[in-house]
């Protein structure tokens, strides 16, 4: 017997992979509209308002000139990027080329990126006017209270969703032609579980509880986050809107770039950078439903 052949022993190393939890990119990318850009801002939208007819009275009388609403929404770009070096030395040790994992882990980075400037853009201050230079608030006849006095004190439920589609209904939304989304957190999600209507055939023509996971319901697509905020009572800021409510603006798309760098021992470097910005388009095609947690 030999008390030797521990030397010849290997250390067996996985080559799998596995990207810890996380949100993988962008959810709400598709949720809205998309433009591209170039310059420090650009003009997203060109908006018309609307007229009045005026009745014709006498016979041969002067044309009425009807002067036409005009303006404009701006979006701003805003510069994403993240980095991280991989020594040669590190390759050696590994039986995978780590560059892969790594580019698609900040490609999912600069994803979440895009969906934090769509959500701050729901009801931040949008830039208006000529030139952008004005500023246009969030409309409070937008939120949706169904609650306790102004509290919003229960959950994402039937009366609420019921109350944000009469106000974009209201509101003239074509609601036939624009798709309706709701974004949602977990905790929203489970809320419409409990919900009979949501989920009973009783109610609906079509299965919607498929597989566990509600997707639409009264006409809204529901799309899933963790990453909305929280207002000042520590309430969740649901945003159920018509997509043309929205607006995406590409600058520079994610883009990764993998290269050696010589200053760091010709380390190699997985790059992902992006610009982009968001803007609502209309305060009436975008509804804010307070959501107690």
């Amino acid at each position: 017997m030999s008390f030797n052949i521990t030397t010849h022993f290997v250390q067996q190393y996985t080559t799998n992979v596995q990207l810890l939890l996380q949100q993988k990119g962008s959810k709400l990318r598709n949720t809205v509209t998309v433009g591209s850009y170039t310059g420090k801002a650009a003009k997203a939208i060109e908006q018309v308002g609307p007229v009045t007819a005026q009745k014709r009275t006498i016979r041969h009388g002067d044309t009425p000139l009807i002067s036409t609403p005009a303006d404009a929404r701006w979006v701003f770009p805003v510069d994403y990027e993240w980095a991280d070096l991989i020594d040669d030395q590190d390759k050696l040790r590994m039986l995978i080329d780590p560059t892969s994992s790594y580019s698609q882990n900040g490609a999912y980075a600069l994803g979440r990126a895009m969906d934090d400037e769509i959500i701050s853009a729901f009801f931040a201050d949008a830039k208006t006017g000529e030139n952008g230079s004005t500023t246009t608030v969030f409309g409070v006849d937008q939120d949706v209270v169904v609650a306790t006095g102004s509290t919003g004190a229960t959950g994402l439920n039937i009366a609420k969703l019921r109350e944000a589609k009469k106000i974009l209904m209201a509101n003239e939304v074509d609601i036939d032609n624009d798709p309706l989304f709701c974004i949602i957190t977990a905790e929203q999600h489970d809320d419409l579980l409990n919900e009979a209507q949501a989920i009973s055939l009783d109610y609906n023509t079509r299965p919607v509880l498929v597989d566990g996971k509600i997707t639409a319901f009264m006409g809204f697509n529901f799309v899933h986050t963790e990453r909305l905020p929280l207002n000042g009572s520590s309430q969740r800021r649901v945003p159920a809107f018509a997509k043309s409510g929205m607006h995406l603006g590409l600058f520079n798309d994610i883009n990764t770039m993998i290269s050696e760098r010589a200053d760091k021992g010709y380390a190699t470097q997985v790059y992902v950078k992006g610009t982009f910005g968001a803007t609502r388009t209309e305060e009436g095609k975008v509804v804010e439903i307070v959501c107690a947690e």
